[in-house]
């Protein structure tokens, strides 16, 4: 057996030690590396289809409409949570899509990598129920037929339906899904049926960006 010890490099003879279980005692700052040579900032962008439009009510059925943040040239970006609205008048319910019926193809999710090609996170997403499941960090507010549904007009009639999408808690993914820097690299809401009928559909991603 070889004796190893691990010293700083300040010239304190201050050695790392290990644990009668074989663990290395660590201790966590109550700030980040002050002088890490790169910084990270916060990062909030819309998803947006080819010519910039964020609101994904679109007619999606016979040409399917694509809503995305892409990769930067200029940085890496890395999704953690995307917000999503759902905003219809009338009757929405947890059976349909905003007000309208359930979706007969669904909102496909999907991460687009250039190295290992498209990865679907959800197949079709058809009903507001759906969106909150793999919304999991959705605010639980309302009861019965207005669970989870936010009145956004002040009294009016358009009601809101608010899934939040926590990469980092639904896959275990730390900082959520990676963008690399100069690549084609993308998360996409793909749109496959007419949606026209909703009043607002859009999905705001936020993470870092360094």
């Amino acid at each position: 057996m070889i004796n190893v010890k691990l010293k700083d490099g300040t010239g304190q003879s201050n050695f790392a030690k290990v644990t009668l279980e074989g663990a290395l005692n660590v201790v966590e700052h109550p700030h980040p590396p002050l002088l890490e040579s790169i910084e990270a900032l916060p990062f909030r962008e819309r998803l947006v289809d080819s010519n910039g439009v964020f609101n994904m009510n679109v007619n999606g059925s016979a040409i399917s409409q694509d809503f995305s943040v892409m990769a930067s040239n200029d940085y890496e970006i890395f999704i953690k949570t995307v917000f999503v609205e759902i905003a219809d008048g009338g009757s929405p319910a947890l059976n349909k899509f905003g007000a309208l019926s359930a979706l007969t193809n669904g909102v496909e999710i999907f991460y687009q990598n250039q190295k290992t090609g498209l990865y679907t996170i959800h197949d079709g997403i058809k009903t507001n129920k759906e969106f909150i499941r793999i919304g999991i960090d959705t605010h639980g507010i309302g009861t019965g037929v207005d669970a989870y549904l936010a009145d956004t007009s002040g009294g009016g009639t358009e009601k809101a339906y608010l899934p939040i999408i926590d990469f980092g808690e639904m896959f275990g993914m730390r900082y959520g899904i990676r963008l690399r820097k100069n690549t084609t690299d993308s998360l996409t809401f793909r749109i496959n049926d007419n949606l026209t009928g909703l009043v607002n559909f859009d999905a705001i991603a936020y993470g870092m960006r360094i």
